[in-house]
């Protein structure tokens, strides 16, 4: 399976979170001995300068078959739509005219990060560049190539999205795109386009802050230990990934660092009309809620929860280290 990988407008975030992938042997060997050759990647590849625009000619013109095009960045339509705010270096031409072109070409389209997903940071603001994702203009069905675009394999854009997206993620869609045979299949995405692999799951999931969460024992500063949803911003409960489940390297999410969940697998993250850190409240009560949660439901069990906090939860809640440890069960296990 060969892959092409173009970086539009961003950071490089998603690559380098990449290359931080948890095989020993390195993320390149890993997917090359599942048979996915990368033929060309701005920042990895050997081929440059003009080795590099003669592959895209080939690919571009159908000289050079290949099956995916990767796309890491936003795509920038302006000025008034021409692209001509990202120009391809030594080409001449706007990124997003090669990304039309190859997109046209490719068996699959995949949408690497939020930013190629939906516009994410890049789109925020103004959006004088005129910023989207490949097939969502943030929340809206569109983007760079249109709300009916498909692939040669008969599938949208795979939007791979997070910021940075987490290497698990796009490891697993590369290989199941080269591994399954063509069994891969539109059911396989969930309604934003995203692999049901790691989006059937709740940042929630697996958080080391749970039992402070079930006693709504909350972090009220930086570095405290308690949940951080009533106070600190977090949206862990109703962002869709496993950040938890199969952490960063082995070890690490945001929450496991103290810092809230922001929701960056979601269109429109990074404008959530409040600053990140905070919870926006209504009468003192979350305006995010945890998803499938009624609003009355959650009142009345924070309100039971609270009365039932064990002393060790209420009081390590407020410290940035443990300061009284769980009890010792006398007698063995009942």
């Amino acid at each position: 399976m060969k892959v092409l990988w173009l970086q539009a407008a961003g950071c490089g975030g998603c690559t380098q979170s990449l290359l931080g992938a948890e095989n020993r042997a390195g993320v390149l060997a890993q997917l090359a001995d599942a048979g996915v050759d990368l033929l060309l990647h701005p920042a990895l590849s050997e081929a440059s300068g003009k080795d590099a625009l003669d592959l895209l000619h080939a690919a571009a013109s159908g000289a050079l078959p290949f099956d995916i095009l990767c796309v890491e960045g936003a795509l920038l339509r302006g000025p008034n739509g021409s692209g001509r705010f990202q120009i391809l270096s030594g080409s001449g031409r706007p990124v997003i005219d090669w990304v039309r072109e190859l997109a046209a070409r490719a068996r699959q389209v995949i949408a690497i990060g939020s930013c190629s997903a939906f516009g994410g940071i890049i789109s925020s603001g103004e959006n004088r560049t005129d910023a989207c994702g490949l097939q969502f203009d943030g929340d809206q069905a569109g983007g760079l190539l249109g709300p009916d675009f498909r692939a040669a394999a008969g599938l949208p854009v795979i939007n791979v999205a997070g910021c940075p997206v987490h290497p698990g993620w796009v490891v697993d869609t590369l290989l199941a795109l080269a591994l399954a045979l063509g069994a891969f299949a539109e059911s396989d995405l969930d309604a934003w386009q995203r692999p049901r692999s790691y989006t059937e799951q709740l940042v929630h999931h697996g958080c080391p802050r749970n039992e402070y969460y079930e006693f709504k024992a909350s972090a009220e500063k930086l570095s405290d230990l308690g949940c951080l949803m009533e106070n600190m911003g977090c949206k862990g409960t109703q962002a869709s990934a496993d950040c938890n489940l199969r952490p960063w390297n082995g070890v690490g999410s945001c929450v496991r660092g103290g810092f809230a969940c922001i929701s960056c697998t979601e269109p429109g993250f990074e404008e959530p009309g409040h600053p990140f850190m905070e919870t926006a409240k209504v009468a003192g009560i979350p305006t995010g809620l945890p998803i499938d949660m009624p609003k009355a439901w959650f009142v009345a069990l924070a309100a039971l929860s609270k009365s039932a906090t064990p002393r060790r939860v209420r009081e390590n809640s407020r410290s940035d280290h443990p300061v009284i440890l769980p009890g010792t069960r006398k007698g063995g296990p009942k």
